[in-house]
């Protein structure tokens, strides 16, 4: 794709989607970063009723690193991988008041030594808690961005940097909600609605039937 190409992609999701927010209800960073520790093969719309009873008992890393672990798993059983996970957010909970006196750090590499966090949730909290410009790579950026012809790969940090080369860096933390946008309404998995997507002419793989 031709610079003339990520131009034209860049406003036309901005024009289709002008205002882009994480869809993970949360108040706090650490709040933020638990959610998205819980999204992993879950819906948001899931992890947003779960999380809903979570933090109305335990709302910050003290109150988390105290509990329970079978409670913790009882609230968030249905998010999936339940086991995992409630170890997960437990230790980050207690790493978080050992090394950084409660508080969630904006920096990449600090985040992704947390139980439980990788760079997908680390460019998450730093893009929507603290402002930072990252691009997040989950299945609709991974499988857009292959589609599109802006990566060939299929790691999802390899597909980050790729595009982190091609993307100027002010569009970094749209372009990935703009992708997870347009890939729920337009670029499905399986039933991409190619004859109705505004980047039909720009696209290498427009009509065909791939398995990304």
């Amino acid at each position: 794709m031709n610079k003339a190409d990520i131009c034209f992609l860049l406003q036309t999701l901005k024009d289709r989607y002008p205002v882009v927010k994480t869809q993970l209800v949360h108040k706090t960073p650490f709040q933020l970063l638990v959610a998205t520790i819980l999204s992993a093969q879950c819906t948001d719309r899931q992890v947003n009723q779960v999380t809903q009873k979570l933090f109305a008992r335990f709302s910050d890393p003290t109150d988390l690193a105290c509990a329970g672990l079978a409670d913790i798993k009882k609230i968030i059983y249905s998010t999936g991988f339940y086991n995992n996970k409630a170890k997960n957010i437990k230790a980050c909970a207690r790493t978080l008041l050992d090394r950084h006196q409660g508080q969630v750090p904006d920096d990449l590499d600090l985040l992704v030594k947390l139980p439980g966090v990788g760079r997908k949730t680390a460019n998450v909290v730093r893009s929507a808690a603290f402002g930072h410009q990252a691009i997040v790579v989950d299945t609709h950026v991974l499988r857009i961005s292959r589609r599109l012809g802006l990566t060939e790969n299929r790691d999802p940090v390899k597909v980050e940097f790729d595009l982190m080369k091609i993307i100027p860096k002010s569009f970094w933390s749209d372009l990935s909600l703009q992708f997870i946008y347009f890939g729920r309404e337009i670029c499905d998995a399986k039933k991409p609605l190619c004859s109705s997507c505004p980047l039909f002419d720009i696209c290498p793989t427009r009509g065909r039937k791939l398995v990304i």
